[in-house]
Formats: C-alpha cells, structure tokens, sequence
C-alpha cells in the first residue's frame, strides 16, 4: 500500500494522487504541487490515505506545502487575469481570421504557461497567433484544441433532464457510450432523443447499462416462440426492468393475450432484431453521435 492524497484541479477534474510527505492534509484544502504542467494550486478530494500500488503511476510527487493565505490570493489573482486574458486572445483570433471557438483560458500557478482551449472544425495553423500573444503576455503560450465533450465539460449546462450536466458536476472521466445501449434500454433511435448537450450521446446511458445487460440475458426478444405455461405462443412485447412478456397464445382458431413472468416462459426460437430507426433516420447519423 502507497500512502497518497487525491488532488483535483477542476471541478469534476480527473483525481491525480501525490505523496503527501509529512504533512496531514484534511478534506478540501489546498495545495501547492507540481505537475507535468508546472506549479500548480489544487483542491484536496481524497485525503491522506493508502492505496494499491497498482493504481499509481510512480513515481508519485510530493506536496509540495499546504497553500496558505498568500496563495490563495495569488490564485484568485490569476483567475481575473484568465479573464483578462480570455477577451484579449478572443480579439486576436478576430484579427487573425481563424475559424476556432475559444472555450477557456488557464494560468499556471507559477505564470509560467497560459493555456488556451478551442475547438475547431478540422486543423487550424495558429503560429502567428501564438507569436502574438506570447509578444502580449511574455510567456510560454500553449494552444491546446478539445472535442466537443471537453467543451461541454468546461462550459457547463442543462441536461434534458433539467439538472447540471453530469461531465461538469461530478464525472471525472468520460466512459465510452454506444449506440448499442439505447437499443438495449429500449430508447427511440433518434439522435434528438438520444443526444447531450455535446451533440454526442448523452453519458447517463451508461449508468444503468450493466443491469440492463444482465436483464436481457433472461428475458425473451420481441417476436421470439416462447413456451408458457398456457401453450405455446409469439412474445408481442416485453418491460426489461420488471422482467414481464407480453405473449400471443395460440388455441386453435383464436388467439389470446397473457402477460407472463420471464421465468415462467422458456425460449423456444429466438430472434435477432434489427435497429427500428425512427422515419427521416439516418443510421450514418448515429454513428456519429458514437466517440
């Protein structure tokens, strides 16, 4: 076992874990460390504790002090400078006629980079911008383009669900989301539907997924022969989560409906059902809700 803190540096930001030396650091304070970036001022979220080797990358970094009063004044310093320096690199890229969107500006604790976040259709050759604004600020100047998940990520939103995006209250990581899951979940194909903010599919499909993985290993497909306590009989529609069929039983001339348990049917024939996309849908245009 390693002992570590668990630091973050963004709101709902990745943990990266440090070695906390001889200092006992407590919940939500913070610290001053150095990272691949840099110094850099961060928020304790994982106090000090141990874990498995195996999940840390070493060597581990150590804290490098606990951040006192002056830090935190350096560091709100530096947020009204990203400001400042937001509005700043906006008009250059006006100036420069480059087709990007900024999305967020970050100064490093010790001001020895500015980082730039943009999104952009395809490549965008920004030398001369970065020769400008390096003439501006007199730093190391970092442009770094992001997807369309990290812009979400960074911007914060309203989901359809009405409350804050899950990227930018609480996920620290994005997990991989497939077309695959809305089907199992029985939610329409349409991309309106199944889309986030982003314009990818949205990351609370994968929250449940599990269980519905798990469901549908004992529950029958629509249009399977299934034999139910009845007779035999066509499965006409089913409810995943309470685990029920709707089954069309055949009695001679007349037929009738009965809604059954699914361990009280047994599978005769089963099927493999295609993907029901919506009239206007292009299955092109699914795809591309997929990372």
């Amino acid at each position: 076992m390693v002992k570590v803190v668990g630091v973050r540096f963004k709101r709902a930001g990745k943990i990266y874990y440090f070695d906390p030396d001889e200092f006992n650091i407590e919940l939500n304070e913070n610290v001053i460390v150095e990272t691949a970036r840099g110094i850099e001022f961060g928020l304790v979220v994982v106090p000090n504790s141990e874990v498995p080797e195996e999940q840390i990358v070493a060597p581990l970094k150590k804290v490098i002090r606990v951040a006192d009063e002056e830090d935190k004044k350096h560091f709100e310093e530096n947020s009204k400078k990203e400001k400042e320096a937001f509005d700043i690199c906006l008009q250059k890229i006006e100036d420069h006629k480059l087709e990007m969107k900024l999305i967020d500006v970050e100064y490093t604790f010790d001001n020895n980079k500015v980082l730039f976040y943009f999104t952009a259709d395809g490549r965008v050759d920004f030398r001369e911008l970065v020769k400008d604004l390096a003439s501006v600020f007199r730093t190391r100047i970092e442009l770094r383009q992001i997807g369309v998940r990290d812009e979400a990520k960074m911007m914060g939103g309203l989901g359809v669900c009405g409350r804050v995006l899950c990227c930018n209250a609480f996920l620290g990581d994005f997990q991989p989301v497939s077309i695959k899951m809305a089907k199992e979940q029985g939610l329409s194909l349409n991309p309106t539907k199944i889309s986030g903010a982003c314009g990818r599919l949205m990351c609370c499909l994968k929250y449940e997924q599990e269980a519905y993985e798990e469901i549908i290993t004992r529950v029958p497909k629509e249009g399977a022969i299934v034999e139910t306590p009845e007779g035999q009989g066509v499965v006409m529609g089913i409810s995943l989560l309470k685990e029920l069929v709707k089954v069309k039983l055949d009695k001679g001339n007349e037929t009738d409906l009965k809604i059954y348990n699914a361990s009280q049917v047994k599978i005769i024939k089963d099927v493999v059902n295609e993907d029901d996309l919506e009239p206007g849908i292009n299955i092109d245009e699914l795809k591309q809700l997929e990372d």
